[in-house]
């Protein structure tokens, strides 16, 4: 039996370390958290680096296994630990085919090509350098993109692979929450989703582990 000590995840403060937490929170695991922030001397030294050698976080120990990256993070957890009650992953291949291609989308299209643009240069300036026209493009980027994200729920339903709650939900309302704290709107369909979503349990125990002290 695996001990709490033997599941290790460094990193709060930030969308893409919550998203770890909750799904941590949502597979019923005991973890232990390593209260590690973004940009600090902690994520610098050479232990640290060890486990993660570009030394961001969030980054999980599980006994022998380590990943990073928070989309990695969640397909690992998913793929070793979904059961029957607690899934993360759908089980039939046309909804894992759907579940992938969101996991895509969120981490490419909405997080790494719009809000962490903005991130970089309105949120530090200082280290990336302020460029308004990157920022303009970025916002008008997240607008299209979400847009297309809602066409594909529009159907109402309750979960982005139908009724099922997976991490791709995870993804997608850390992201929302993300783009709510940079002020990027996104459809109503999208806020009625959400709204069903944050209503899990997990949700707010995530926030509360994922808070920086």
């Amino acid at each position: 039996m695996q001990h709490i000590h033997d599941r290790i995840l460094f990193g709060v403060g930030t969308p893409r370390t919550f998203r770890v937490h909750w799904a941590l929170l949502e597979l019923a695991l005991p973890y232990e958290t390593r209260a590690l922030q973004t940009r600090t001397a902690p994520t610098t030294g050479a232990e640290y680096r060890k486990l993660n050698i570009t030394g961001k976080i969030p980054t999980l120990v599980d006994g022998d296994i380590r990943v990073s990256e928070s989309a990695g993070i969640i397909n690992y957890l998913a793929t070793r630990y979904n059961c029957t009650g607690r899934r993360l992953m759908p089980a039939d291949i046309q909804s894992i085919a759907e579940y992938h291609e969101w996991m895509s989308f969120i981490s490419t299209e909405l997080d790494a090509t719009s809000l962490y643009v903005l991130r970089r240069h309105e949120g530090l300036p200082d280290i990336y350098g302020r460029t308004d026209t990157a920022c303009v493009a970025a916002r008008n980027y997240f607008s299209r993109m979400i847009s297309a994200a809602s066409e594909k729920i529009k159907d109402g339903r309750p979960c982005l692979v139908g009724t099922t709650f997976t991490g791709a939900d995870i993804m997608m309302v850390s992201t929302l929450d993300w783009a709510d704290h940079v002020g990027c709107d996104y459809p109503s369909v999208l806020k009625a989703y959400r709204e069903q979503i944050i209503a899990r349990t997990s949700y707010s125990l995530a926030l509360q582990a994922n808070k920086a002290n």
